[in-house]
């Protein structure tokens, strides 16, 4: 009995009417190109405001191309390598013997670490998850990472 609502539930879900799509078929076909290895690759900065580490992969929406730069702060550079490390390890998921890409991925891990402290000693907590030294709940005071630059002398 349960086998045959099935097959019915199904039957219903195949025999689409005016407007509806069948339950079987596919919304879209996403295309994504495939990498070769050791593709050309932004720096860090570059790749952010493109939204991809691998020009190959720059995909504009409406033929638009963001060309914008970042401001030279501190905060920017973070963003700029975390954005980097980030496209690395889903790049090296697919393309694990790619050495040069892995060495990269490590300088870019050892500089957004160093950094990160550097600015968390400067400017304080990036986050709720940055370690505090100063023995003080500091997350609400002023400036704001984002606002920092606005509150320099």
């Amino acid at each position: 009995m349960e086998e045959r609502n099935m097959n019915r539930q199904h039957m219903r879900c195949t025999q689409a009417g005016e407007g509806q799509l069948p339950c079987c078929a596919p919304l879209a076909n996403p295309y994504v190109p495939f990498q070769q290895t050791e593709p050309p690759r932004y720096e860090a900065r570059r790749g952010l405001v493109r939204g991809t580490l691998f020009p190959g992969l720059e995909l504009p929406f409406l033929g638009m191309v963001n060309e914008q730069e970042l401001t030279d702060t501190p905060l920017h550079e973070l963003q700029a390598l975390g954005f980097a490390i980030q496209e690395l390890a889903l790049y090296l998921d697919t393309h694990r013997d790619d050495t040069e890409a892995l060495e990269l991925y490590r300088a870019y891990q050892d500089l957004y670490n160093r950094g990160r402290e550097t600015y968390i000693k400067e400017y304080g907590p990036l986050n709720h998850m940055s370690e505090e030294t100063s023995g003080q709940y500091r997350w609400l005071n002023q400036p704001w990472p984002w606002e920092f630059r606005e509150n320099e002398g």
